[in-house]
C-alpha cells in the first residue's frame, strides 16, 4: 500500500497509536520494532481491542484481518506524517535546545492559544516517534503548530525537519547535554544547528536569543531573524553590528530573590510590564521572553499573552514549588545536565532563605566527560554555604565528595525525614534516570 492510499485510510481514522495500552477504538495502530521488542506480535490484540487497522512490517502477521503490511512501519509513520504536513499551510514552529525546550514550548503554546487554534507536542514526545505522532495529531482546524524536537546524536534534528518542514524555529540554547552522543559542545551546536540549516535553506524565520554569541553566529544567513534578549544585552561577549544581527524586538529582566520568577519586560510591549510567573528560577527568563517574542510576532493581544504566562503552572517535576510540613521545595527533577545544574544551583544560592539544602542526583549521558563534569558541580557547591548537601548516585558517589551521599533518591528522602529539619528550603534536581522525585516519597 502506498502513502496516498494509506492517507485516505488515515483521513477516516485520524488517530494514530503505537502503544496498545493507550489504544482507543478506531485508532490506527503502528506496530514498531525496537532492539528488545517487536510490536507486530500485538497487532492481532490491537485489532481485537478496537483498532481500525494495524500497520505491520512482519509478513508473519499479514494474515490478520485488518493488518496492512508495509516495508518498514517507522518509515511509513514518518512518510505519512510528511504527507499530512504537506496538506497544512500554517506556521510550523520547531523548538529545540539543550535546556528549556519543553517549558518554552508550553509557554509558547499558552500564548499562541490565546488567538489561534494551536496544536503542539504532548508532554515531551519529541523523538523520531513522537514528532511524526505530533504531526499526525494536528486536525484540519489548526492555525498554528508547535513541534518540540529533542536529540541525542547528530542528524536527528535534520531528520525531523525533513518531515515536519518547520517554517519558523527557535533554539533555546546549546549546553553540555548528551555529550555521550554528540561528543563535545561543538557537536551539540552542530546538531542543534541543523534546525537553523533547514530554516536557512527554506526561507524560514528564526527567533534568536541575542545574549548568546554562539546563536548569533550559528544563525547567520537565515533570511528572517527576530531577536530577543535580556535587558542587559550590552553584556554580550562580542560586539554586534546592526547590519549583521538585528536589535532585539523584546527585552526583559528577572527580579532576583523571589521564590517565583517575576519578569520586567522593558522593551517590545506597549509599556513596561511586570509578569508574575509560577515558574521557579531566573534561568526561565529566556523561556518567557521567547514565548512573548513569538506571540508578539504573530500579533497576539498583549494583555492575553501576559495573563496566559501568569496562569501557566509547570508540572511533571519541572520547576515546581512545593510547600509541605515546613519544607519549601524546588522540584526540578525531570532532567539535568551540567548547564542546567549549574544554573539551578546559582539561582538557588541567590534566593534569600534560611536553611537552604541541596539534594542533587547524578547527571546522565555525559560520556567520557562525566566524572570531570560532576567534579565541577561539586567544586561549585563548595563555593557557597549550605545547611546540608546531599548527592545521589552515579558519578557523584564515585568521586567521594565532602558531602553526604546516597545510592538512590528514596534513601535520601528517608534520611531527610529522620532528621526532622522542619523549616528548610530544598532544591531537588537530577537527571531523569536518578528519579529524584522519589526523595519526596521518602520525606513525606
Amino acid at each position: 500500500m502506498n502513502i496516498p492510499e494509506l492517507y485516505e485510510i488515515y483521513q477516516q481514522y485520524p488517530s494514530v497509536q503505537t502503544d496498545t495500552r493507550k489504544l482507543q477504538k478506531g485508532d490506527l495502530f503502528f506496530a514498531l520494532r525496537g532492539p528488545n521488542f517487536n510490536a507486530n506480535a500485538f497487532a492481532e490484540a490491537a485489532i481485537a481491542n478496537g483498532a481500525a487497522y494495524a500497520i505491520i512490517d512482519d509478513a508473519a502477521y499479514a494474515h490478520i484481518a485488518g493488518a496492512i503490511l508495509v516495508d518498514d512501519t517507522l518509515q511509513t509513520l514518518q512518510q505519512l506524517a510528511l504527507f499530512h504536513r504537506n496538506q497544512l499551510s500554517i506556521p510550523f514552529i520547531a523548538i529545540t535546545g539543550s535546556n528549556g525546550k519543553t517549558t518554552t514550548k508550553e509557554l509558547t503554546h499558552a500564548v499562541l492559544s490565546c488567538a489561534y487554534k494551536t496544536y503542539t507536542t504532548a508532554g515531551n514526545l519529541n523523538n523520531h516517534i513522537g514528532v511524526p505522532l505530533t504531526i499526525l495529531s494536528i486536525k484540519k482546524d489548526a492555525e498554528m503548530a508547535i513541534i518540540e524536537m529533542g536529540a541525542n546524536h547528530p542528524g536527528e534534528i535534520a531528520g525531523y525537519c525533513s518531515y515536519a518542514l518547520p517554517t519558523h524555529g527557535l533554539i533555546t540554547n546549546c549546553g553540555k547535554a548528551h555529550l555521550e552522543g554528540f561528543g563535545s559542545f561543538e557537536g551539540v551546536k552542530k546538531a542543534k544547528g541543523e534546525l537553523y540549516d533547514h530554516l536557512r535553506e527554506n526561507n524560514g524565520t528564526a527567533f534568536v536569543m541575542r545574549d548568546y554569541d554562539y546563536l548569533r553566529t550559528m544563525s547567520r544567513g537565515i533570511p528572517h531573524i527576530v531577536a530577543y534578549g535580556s535587558a542587559d544585552h550590552q553584556a554580550v561577549k562580542e560586539p554586534v553590528s546592526p547590519a549583521s544581527f538585528p536589535e532585539p524586538e523584546l527585552t526583559g529582566e528577572a527580579l532576583q530573590d523571589k521564590a517565583y520568577l517575576q519578569v520586567i519586560v522593558n522593551k517590545g510591549l506597549t509599556r513596561e510590564r511586570l509578569i508574575r510567573s509560577r515558574l521557579v528560577g531566573a534561568y526561565n527568563l529566556p523561556n518567557i521572553l521567547a514565548a512573548l517574542t513569538i506571540g508578539k510576532y504573530f500579533q497576539v493581544d498583549e494583555e492575553k499573552m501576559i495573563q496566559a504566562l501568569e496562569d501557566y503552572t509547570p508540572s511533571n517535576n519541572r520547576s515546581q514549588l512545593i510547600k509541605k510540613d515546613g519544607y519549601t521545595i524546588i522540584l526540578d527533577a525531570y532532567n539535568a545536565n551540567p548547564s542546567s545544574m549549574r544554573a539551578a544551583i546559582e539561582n538557588f544560592q541567590q534566593i534569600e532563605a534560611e536553611n537552604k539544602m541541596l539534594v542533587l542526583g547524578a547527571m546522565a549521558e555525559l560520556g567520557a566527560d562525566s566524572l570531570e563534569e560532576h567534579q565541577r558541580i561539586i567544586d561549585l557547591i563548595r563555593g557557597y554555604p549550605w545547611k546540608e548537601v546531599i548527592l545521589v548516585g552515579g558519578d557523584f558517589v564515585k568521586l567521594n565528595p565532602p558531602f553526604r551521599t546516597f545510592n538512590n533518591a528514596a534513601e535520601a528522602g528517608k534520611w531527610l525525614k529522620a532528621q526532622s529539619f522542619g523549616n528548610a528550603y530544598l532544591l531537588i534536581k537530577g537527571s531523569r534516570s536518578a528519579g529524584m522525585e522519589k526523595t519526596l516519597e521518602g520525606l513525606f
